[in-house]
């Protein structure tokens, strides 16, 4: 099981259960996990009979919400602790530093650092890195109206002294609303993952993040995979 890390104090739940979306769709089995204080994920994804901590099916993705360690999850799941999980990828929703040390993040494959421009969210985003015990690598994940070169250079002044090391080959932007947060809220409503109605500017930024975590020459399967959403009502 390949982790991979949403790190920030910006909302990211549907984010990643956008691109655990996709993921599935090419036929990987995903595990989404909501370790952050507000547990959004407990009220937008749906769930028969929700409890303190669970792991619930949401469009074939197993999503965990509650717990704070594998540990936890494998005992909930009645797998061993010695065991492998059967997952293919493991995407961690993470607000704090605590969170990021009990998932061994440090280890993961990839770390996205997710933030807008709002004071709250990169100043409390840039805090939490700042608590790492040891540099990380991360990719940045940008919401941005007018995805300025400036913002870029300003993200990297603010975060010198932390222990973010910027990944400079890649990051993404994502609209900050083109429609888009009305179509998620839609889809809310009535408990779908539907991409069909997103602007052009956010599904382009899931197609490059499901193909940055899946890996080299995995582009024609997310190409596939997208073919397959978009004809989804």
């Amino acid at each position: 099981m390949e982790t991979i890390g949403f790190i920030g104090s910006y909302d990211k739940t549907d984010l990643i259960i956008y691109v655990a979306k996709v993921l599935t769709t090419t036929g990987k089995k995903v595990l989404v996990i909501d370790n952050t204080i507000t547990q959004k994920a407990k009220y937008i994804v749906p769930v028969i009979n929700p409890t303190k901590a669970y792991v619930t099916d949401f469009e074939g993705i197993d999503v965990s919400v509650g717990f704070s360690s594998f540990e936890e999850i494998k005992k909930y799941l009645g797998i061993p602790e010695e065991k492998q999980f059967e997952y293919d990828f493991c995407l961690i929703d993470i607000d704090g530093n605590e969170n990021f040390e009990n998932f061994n993040m440090n280890k993961a494959k990839k770390n996205y650092f997710v933030t807008s421009f709002d004071l709250y969210s990169l100043k409390r985003g840039l805090e939490i890195i700042n608590d790492f015990k040891e540099p990380v690598k991360l990719t940045k994940i940008i919401y941005s109206k007018d995805i300025l070169k400036e913002e870029d250079d300003y993200l990297n002044y603010v975060s010198l002294g932390t222990k973010a090391v910027w990944n400079e080959d890649y990051r993404v932007y994502i609209p900050f609303d083109n429609g888009d947060q009305s179509v998620i809220f839609e889809n809310q409503r009535v408990s779908k993952i539907g991409i069909r109605k997103l602007s052009n500017q956010f599904r382009e930024s899931l197609y490059y993040l499901a193909t940055d975590i899946l890996g080299e020459n995995k582009e024609a399967e997310v190409k596939k995979a997208f073919k397959i959403l978009e004809k989804e009502v």
